[in-house]
């Protein structure tokens, strides 16, 4: 999942510390690694483009991702492209999560972009898409 370099480890680790504050209940640790002025495309939220922090706290403070239980996620194909201090990250998002009938997995297929700021690495803008063939126009 790196680069090969020190740079790389640290936007992947940021990015998993970033991820797991979300599953996690974390707010303090998201908002320490993602920017004020983050933009969002949330395809199961909202067809719209979602702006800054204050929504993302709120659900996370309001545990929307399932805070308590057990959960495990993966980067599948995770790929890193590095532009000086600007680092697009791509992978397919699973996460794993036991209930009562098994173990479910959730995917969909995520960019994270992160931009290095007074040497941190924060998460700036992030899209989400279907990890399946949707339709073309909404049914209906």
């Amino acid at each position: 999942m790196s680069d090969g370099t020190d740079t790389g480890q640290q936007i992947w680790d940021t990015l998993r510390r970033h991820l797991k504050s979300i599953y996690d209940g974390d707010a303090t640790t998201y908002a320490e690694t993602t920017a004020e002025d983050l933009s969002l495309y949330e395809w199961f939220v909202t067809p719209h483009r979602q702006d800054g922090l204050d929504f993302h706290l709120y659900m996370i403070e309001h545990h929307w991702a399932g805070v308590g239980g057990d959960y495990r996620f993966d980067l599948l194909e995770p790929r890193l492209q590095l532009y000086g201090d600007i680092a697009i990250t791509t992978y397919t998002f699973m996460l794993s999560q036991p209930g009562t009938e098994g173990v479910t997995h959730r995917l969909h297929n995520e960019t994270r972009v992160l931009v290095r700021d007074a040497g941190r690495w924060k998460v700036v803008h992030v899209h989400k898409s279907p990890a399946w063939n949707a339709p073309a126009t909404p049914s209906g």
